[in-house]
């Protein structure tokens, strides 16, 4: 190969042009998070049934859905990023779609404006600091744990 000589005045080269379209591909990603995210609404929707909240009454139910959607979030880190590789559909299935759908930080948005305007400010302030510190705990808790669980059976 011969070096050329550059030509100051010509300018930067010219890019070369993507071999893909950004969207392509990203369809099976598109179905899977849909999927996973009306699985894990559906969960979300079973579990306020199953324990509904008075108006004006703290949400607990908003509350540990959150908790145990964020558990689990931490969870299943560790198992796809530490411990075993998996197929690149299950983080968007389940991280993305089933416990994203799941969780209710829109709820809890909508939990804090309606106590708000019940005049319940204080267990408004209430729920939503400790919403956060529950979350952030259980996300570290189930990472945590799943660390130690799998370094014990690594010996």
């Amino acid at each position: 190969m011969r070096d050329e000589p550059v030509d100051p005045d010509a300018g930067p080269a010219p890019r070369p042009r993507p071999t893909r379209e950004p969207w392509r591909g990203q369809g099976p990603v598109i179905a899977v998070v849909a999927l996973g995210g009306a699985l894990g609404a559906s969960a979300r929707y079973g579990a306020s049934l199953l324990w509904p909240t008075a108006t004006g009454a703290f949400p607990w139910t908003t509350l540990a859905v959150n908790a145990v959607g964020c558990a689990v979030m931490g969870v299943f880190m560790v198992v796809i990023s530490e411990v075993r590789p998996t197929h690149r559909l299950v983080r968007p299935f389940f991280g993305t779609g089933v416990l994203g759908g799941f969780t209710t930080f829109s709820t809890y948005a909508v939990d804090i404006r309606q106590l708000t305007d019940l005049g319940e400010a204080r267990t408004a302030l209430g729920y939503l600091a400790l919403t956060l510190c529950v979350a952030l705990a259980a996300v570290g808790a189930g990472a945590g744990l799943t660390r130690r669980v799998v370094a014990g059976g690594a010996r």
